[in-house]
């Protein structure tokens, strides 16, 4: 039986997957935090290459770091997004804007402290902690290096305090209340705090 011609309709799923691809791409805002150049000493001198690493966010809860290594820095940025994006985490915000609470985190010698912080506070931290915060869509909090100033150390540690963090839905699920109780008892001992602060 003599087949059908093929209509030129067949490349149409893979040009939607690619435009879907594409929309979902456009969701994120990568930050280049770091670039090193290493050389590697061969018979005809040095061969350099590169390693990269950034952080990619949709600016609404979700976040994640990638590292990558090429002989030309934009293709280290290509890896270390893609690796991003495949590595991307959820974080819990209050009021989409902050922390629920303080957390530490750690990474190796990186050590870090994050702080809730009250409404016009803005994004108080260094270089690489200040890339997270703004990819992941945080717009209020204070955070403090302790140790290791490496970028590597520090995105890590970050990432490591943002896991530790809790929403109140997961503590209420967690103790089996309900989650309007225990905001009920968060504004009762801020109240209780604000009126010792006055006396």
């Amino acid at each position: 039986m003599a087949r059908e011609p093929h209509s030129g309709g067949g490349g149409r799923p893979n040009r939607d997957r690619r435009d879907n691809r594409e929309e979902r791409d456009s969701e994120f805002v990568d930050k280049l935090v770091h670039i090193n150049r290493v050389a590697k000493v061969v018979k005809g001198g040095r061969r350099f290459g590169f390693a990269a690493l950034v952080v990619v966010g949709d600016q609404k809860g979700r976040v994640g770091f990638g590292h990558g290594k090429a002989r030309e820095v934009p293709e280290a940025i290509r890896k270390a997004t893609e690796a991003a994006k495949r590595g991307l985490v959820r974080v819990a915000l209050r009021e989409g804007r902050t922390l629920h609470h303080d957390v530490n985190g750690r990474h190796g010698a990186g050590k870090v402290i994050l702080r809730a912080a009250p409404q016009g506070t803005g994004i108080i931290a260094g270089g690489p902690m200040r890339a997270v915060f703004e990819t992941l869509g945080m717009q209020d909090v204070v955070a403090k290096s302790l140790g290791s100033s490496n970028p590597y150390n520090l995105v890590r540690a970050t990432f490591d305090a943002l896991k530790n963090e809790d929403s109140p839905r997961a503590v209420a699920a967690r103790r089996g209340l309900k989650v309007s109780t225990l905001q009920s008892r968060r504004r009762h001992a801020d109240l209780s705090d604000g009126a010792g602060a006055d006396a």
